[in-house]
Order: C-alpha cells, then sequence, then structure tokens
C-alpha cells in the first residue's frame, strides 16, 4: 500500500509517522493482555482476520500453510509464519518474536509449543480454517478453546486517535468519489451498470485507495435489490441509480482501513412518488446519525430509522440493519440492528446506512460512516446527501 503523492492537499490533518503506529500497536497489545489476564485466557492463536494487523501491522496470507500469532497472558507475541514469507514480515524486535518454520517442520508442533500444554482457556480466532483448528486440539487436547473475538472483540471495536485518522482519510478519498459523480462528470445514460462500477472501482484508486472492495451500481429496477451485482443492463432516463462503494486506503506499507459510502441519484426528473420515499429517507438517514450518541443502546440508532420510515407507511420496505462497524474490516463490531444488545461508546466507528427498497420498481439509500464521540456523533462522510439528478 502506498501513499498517493497529492494526499495531504486533501486532508488538514498531519499524516501517522511509523512511529505513531508502533507506539499503537503496543497499546493494544497492552490493553488485549491485560483482558486476558482478567478473562483467565492463557493464549491468543490469532491467524487470519483484523486481529493480527490490528496487533502487530502483518497480515496473514489466507493459503493453506499457517501463520499464527501466538500471544501469551505476559511477555512478547511470537509470529509462528511460514519461511518462504517470513521476508514480509516487518519485524520489530521488542513488539513480538518471529518464528518461520521451513516446509519439513510442523508448524502446528511449534504453536503447540508456545501456548504449552498446561494453557487451560486459549482463544482462537473465529475464521481459522477448522482444519487448523483439528490440528491444535489433537496437539493441545486438554485444552478449552473459545473464540477470541470475546477478548479483542470490544477493544478492538472503540477506535483508537490513529484509526480514527485513517478512517478519515478513507472516507476523504470516497467522499471525492461521491463529488465526482454528483457534479455530472460521469455519463450515466447509455452506460451499463457494470461500466459505471469499473469507473467507481478506477476513481476509488486514482484518490489513494490500494483495492477496491465493491463498487455497487443498481438502476432502474435493480436499485431495488441492496446488494445488487452490476451487469448489463444500461442505465436510463426515468431510472434511480444507487451506487454503494468502499475500499481499503492505507499509507506506506501500513494495513489499510475502510472506506464505505453510497449515494443515490435519479437520471432525469424523479417522479413524485420516488421525491417522497427519498425525503423519508433522508429524514430517517439524519435522525439515526443525530442519535448515535456514546451511550445510547446500538439498537436505537437503528430505531431512530426505522421508526422514521415506519411513521410513513415503508416499514416493510427497509430490510436491512442500519448499519455495521467498520475498521480494517468492511463490516466489524459494532452491530447497529433491531435486536443488538450493548451502547455506544466513544470511538465506535460505523455506517448509517438506512435504505428503502419498492421490488421491481426502485429503491434507494443514504450512508455514511459515523463516529461515536463525547460531544456527539461525526459523520466521516460529508458529501451532498440529497437528491441529484443527473441530465446524463
Amino acid at each position: 500500500m502506498s501513499l498517493v503523492p497529492d494526499l495531504e492537499q486533501y486532508s488538514k490533518m498531519t499524516l501517522p509517522s511509523e512511529a505513531d503506529f508502533t507506539a499503537a500497536r503496543r497499546r493494544r497489545i497492552e490493553l488485549v493482555q491485560q483482558h486476558m489476564d482478567q478473562s483467565y485466557v492463557d493464549s491468543l492463536v490469532l491467524t487470519l482476520g483484523a486481529d493480527m494487523p490490528w496487533l502487530i501491522g502483518y497480515e496473514a496470507m489466507p493459503l493453506e500453510r499457517v501463520t499464527a500469532l501466538v500471544m501469551p497472558r505476559g511477555g512478547r507475541p511470537t509470529l509462528v509464519v511460514p519461511k518462504l514469507e517470513a521476508p514480509r514480515v516487518r519485524h520489530f524486535d521488542d513488539m513480538f518474536t518471529i518464528e518461520p518454520w521451513a516446509e519439513s517442520e510442523d508448524p502446528f508442533r511449534l504453536i503447540a509449543d508456545l501456548v504449552g500444554t498446561g494453557a487451560g482457556r486459549v482463544g482462537v480466532s473465529e475464521r481459522t480454517w477448522a482444519s487448523w483448528l483439528i490440528r491444535l486440539q489433537s496437539e493441545l487436547p486438554n485444552t478449552t478453546y473459545i473464540d477470541s473475538s470475546e477478548v479483542t472483540g470490544d477493544i478492538r471495536s472503540v477506535k483508537d486517535d490513529l484509526e480514527i485518522m485513517m478512517l478519515r482519510l478513507a472516507a476523504e478519498a470516497a467522499d471525492r468519489v461521491a463529488d465526482t459523480l454528483m457534479a455530472g462528470f460521469v455519463t450515466f445514460k447509455g452506460r451499463s451498470e457494470r461500466q459505471i462500477s469499473k469507473l467507481i472501482s478506477e476513481m476509488l484508486v486514482d484518490e489513494g485507495h490500494s483495492k477496491v472492495n465493491f463498487a455497487i451500481v443498481g438502476s432502474g429496477p435493480n436499485s431495488a435489490s441492496p446488494h445488487h451485482e452490476p451487469g448489463d443492463r444500461v442505465i436510463e432516463i426515468g431510472d434511480a441509480v444507487v451506487c454503494d462503494f468502499g475500499g481499503t486506503f492505507g499509507i506506506r506499507e501500513e494495513p489499510g482501513y475502510c472506506s464505505d459510502t453510497t449515494r443515490t441519484f435519479c437520471i432525469g426528473e424523479a417522479n413524485q412518488e420516488f421525491l417522497r420515499l427519498y425525503d423519508v429517507l433522508h429524514r430517517a438517514q439524519l435522525k439515526s446519525t443525530a442519535s448515535a450518541i456514546s451511550g445510547v443502546d446500538l439498537s436505537a440508532v437503528d430505531a431512530a430509522a426505522r421508526d422514521e420510515i415506519d411513521s410513513e407507511g415503508l416499514g416493510e420496505y427497509f430490510v436491512h440493519r442500519v448499519g455495521h462497524g467498520i475498521g480494517l474490516e468492511e463490516h466489524e463490531l459494532p452491530y447497529l440492528a433491531p435486536h443488538s444488545v450493548g451502547v455506544l461508546k466513544s470511538g465506535h466507528a460505523f455506517s448509517v446506512e438506512p435504505g428503502i427498497y419498492l421490488p421491481g420498481r426502485f429503491g434507494a439509500r443514504i450512508e455514511d460512516i459515523v463516529v461515536a464521540t463525547n460531544d456527539g456523533p461525526q459523520s466521516l462522510n460529508v458529501s451532498n446527501r440529497s437528491l441529484v439528478c443527473l441530465d446524463r
């Protein structure tokens, strides 16, 4: 992941240094080990997923050769990594130890030796391959295994200042794409959904994203399908077009943070029914965002949007939760749904994205990334949320 040369002109923030990332990771390791001690968890074995890059800045390759960060309750973690991948590791000697394993070695024996036969409770990444866990169980049969997110989940869901800065940079880059679309610089009419999706993807990369995670474009009746896969349908005058896009944005060689935003357009003049639907949606999105105050129930943020849409007789057409957490992954804790348990905490970063979808006809969605703070909710996405009608 590389820093685009002109990035600084787009943000008033001072970009974090490598020392900033290192200091943040030291704090995270300390917090996790404190929680392990309080929870009587002897070791964590972290493989695939975001916990490893969050803690040490290295992301395991999702291949059959296991990579595992073994974190004891105290002391330095050890990264068990295939020898052929060891050159990819940025090794901080005083933060973690690296243990490359050769093809002739059994990595699960190495992991088990680091965990120790006396370990009573071990947390394992939720995305650990089943075959890897079976091997580990055979090496440590008397150990109780738990989901590592019981230790790391709540800590990782509360973003530190550096993470919020990275999320803000990602949101700014996505906003620049949204602004370009809303300014009419892209011709929608006569192009297919797939072509517009490709253009959005290219713009995300041009604005500094290292990877495009998705670029949903749903037009006409397809706008009523929240996770529509862009196809060959040609966009026409009179269409509603939902554009939901995001990617991974990083600087230098640091793991990237995710962007995710949705804006809805109409091509030509919108009819009165769609204008009413969008007006309801716009109010619901603003009310949901305003409700996202530290200390409120997660479900209350969903209810703020749902109640507004229900009051206008459109509740059955809001078919998903109002939001999800975001960070190193596009979807992570906390989730904001009708039956979510827990409260918003200062530092939670999440989407607010109500949608209204009339099957077979049209739909609309508005999405911002929001951070809960002690001073109230802050929207990281600031591009225009009003309905934009394009003449081409």
